[in-house]
C-alpha cells in the first residue's frame, strides 16, 4: 500500500503542477463514452504517458489521458481511458486515478462503463443506474496492510453508491424524459465475455448487468471517502440472453449511439451534484 500511496502522491503532484485545481467532481469514461471530455470548457488535457508512475491504458476506444477544465458549472477530472485487471495491471494499480482524485480535492465520481444486459427486461441501448454492487473479480484492491489515515481498514459497502445521488438521478430522468433503468452490476476479471452458465448464475445472484470494470474503483472511492453517482450503458445482451455472438465493436457502435442521452443525464447530474 505504502508504494501504491508514493505513486498517487508523485501522479497528484504532478497533475497540480500542470495547473489542476479546485477539483470538484471526478468522471471515469468507460468504452464508448469518452466524447463526454470534449465538452469541457478550457480544457487541460494531460496524457497519461507524461504522469510519472502511472499506468497506460491499453483498451480500444480508450484515450488515454486526462481532460481537466469545467463542465456545467464544475470543475472536473474527466479520465478519458481507464486501466482493468485483465490488462494485467494489479488491483492496486487499476484503482490509483480514483485516489488521485481525492487527492485533488474531488468530492465525487461519475463512475460510467459498457455492460452486457443480464436482465431481460433490459435491451441494448439502455442506460441502468447501478444501484449495488457484486464483486466477482476474486481480487480486491484494499488486500494489504491499510493506511488508517487514507481509510479505514473494513469500509461500509451498504450505500456504496450514494443514496442521494440515486434520488436526483431518478428525477433528472423522469425531468429529461429519458428513460433509465435501474440494477445491479457484476464485475468480472475479463478479458473474456461471460459464457451463458456463468450469466444464468449472475442472473440468479442478483445481477441485472456484468462488466470488467467500475467495481475496484467505487471500493476505493468509498475507502477514501469519495462520494459516487454509476451509470452502466446497457450496449448488448450478455451471453446466452440473446443466441448471437459478443464483440467489442458493437460495445462501442451502441455506446455512440445512445450517447446523447448519456450526455443530457450527466450533463445534469454535474450541474445539480
Amino acid at each position: 500500500m505504502q508504494e501504491i500511496l508514493k505513486r498517487v502522491e508523485n501522479a497528484a503532484d504532478f497533475i497540480k503542477d500542470q495547473g489542476v485545481e479546485d477539483l470538484e467532481v471526478g468522471l471515469i469514461l468507460g468504452s464508448g463514452l469518452g466524447k463526454v471530455a470534449e465538452m469541457i470548457e478550457n480544457p487541460l488535457i494531460i496524457s497519461y504517458t507524461d504522469i510519472p508512475d502511472f499506468p497506460i491504458s491499453t483498451v480500444a476506444g480508450h484515450a488515454g489521458q486526462f481532460v481537466y477544465g469545467t463542465l456545467n458549472g464544475k470543475k472536473v477530472l474527466a479520465q478519458q481511458g481507464r486501466f482493468h485487471y485483465y490488462e494485467g495491471y494489479s488491483m492496486q494499480e487499476i484503482t490509483i486515478p480514483v485516489r488521485i482524485l481525492k487527492a485533488l480535492g474531488a468530492h465525487s465520481v461519475i463512475i460510467t462503463n459498457a455492460a452486457g444486459g443480464v436482465n431481460k427486461a433490459f435491451t441494448p441501448g439502455d442506460l441502468m443506474m447501478i444501484t449495488d454492487q457484486i464483486n466477482y473479480t476474486g481480487d480486491n484492491p484494499l488486500i494489504g496492510r491499510n493506511d488508517d489515515e487514507v481509510g479505514p481498514r473494513f469500509p461500509d459497502m451498504s450505500y456504496a453508491y450514494d443514496v442521494d445521488y440515486q434520488v436526483l438521478m431518478r428525477n433528472i430522468a423522469k425531468d429529461l424524459g429519458i428513460k433509465i433503468q435501474e440494477g445491479v452490476y457484476m464485475g468480472y476479471s475479463g478479458p473474456t465475455y461471460e459464457t451463458p452458465a456463468e450469466i444464468r448464475m449472475s442472473r440468479i445472484l442478483g445481477a441485472d448487468a456484468v462488466g470488467m470494470s467500475t467495481v475496484p474503483e467505487v471500493i476505493v472511492a468509498q475507502h477514501v471517502g469519495l462520494r459516487v453517482a454509476g451509470i452502466s450503458c446497457i450496449t448488448n445482451m450478455a451471453a446466452g440472453v440473446l443466441d448471437q455472438p459478443l464483440n467489442h465493436q458493437e460495445v462501442i457502435e451502441v455506446s455512440a449511439r445512445v450517447y446523447d442521452h448519456f450526455k443530457q443525464l450527466v450533463l445534469e447530474i454535474l450541474k445539480q451534484m
